[in-house]
């Protein structure tokens, strides 16, 4: 994983993909500053590939499938799935920890991430009580932002 700064550095990323075997290519330094330039998102492959083929036309979308692939596989990408139709990705980051959730409205679609401890007890009664210990896990709020509640009420 992917640790210190709020925005991943390249050469941490290099270093994580030299540890595990693999080369830090053009296409895949592509990809992740689409996924850099893009961070508060959380990209579809077909957005990705979008996004990436605007520097790099000679690019296919087996090579963003691939290189996607093998970046949630070492670590380096975190894959979500919002109820959208199509799984999202985002860069891992580990100055935030597990404990970051998503809010998804659903009206315009857009995904914000929060950071907070509001499961902290819950973890804790869960581990104690079911002898199970949590190593991490993924929660999405669907409502309506700020914006969209203004606009419908």
């Amino acid at each position: 994983m992917i640790s210190g700064d709020i925005v991943p550095n390249v050469q941490k990323i290099k270093e994580l993909l030299k540890e595990t075997g693999y080369k830090l290519t053009p296409q895949r330094r592509f990809i992740i500053d689409s996924m850099i330039d893009r961070k508060k998102s959380h990209l579809s492959i077909e957005e990705i590939f979008t996004e990436v083929k605007k520097v790099c036309p000679e690019i296919g979308i087996a090579t963003v499938y691939r290189t996607v692939q093998l970046f949630e596989d070492v670590g380096i990408m975190a894959k979500q799935y919002f109820d959208d139709g199509c799984y999202r990705y985002e860069i891992i980051d580990d100055s935030k920890n597990h404990n970051h959730y998503h809010l998804k409205c659903n009206t315009c679609g857009e995904v914000f991430e929060i950071e907070d401890n509001y499961f902290d007890e819950l973890e804790s009664h869960i581990e104690k009580d079911k002898k199970f210990k949590i190593t991490n896990h993924k929660v999405t709020f669907y409502g309506l932002c700020e914006k969209c509640s203004k606009m419908s009420g």
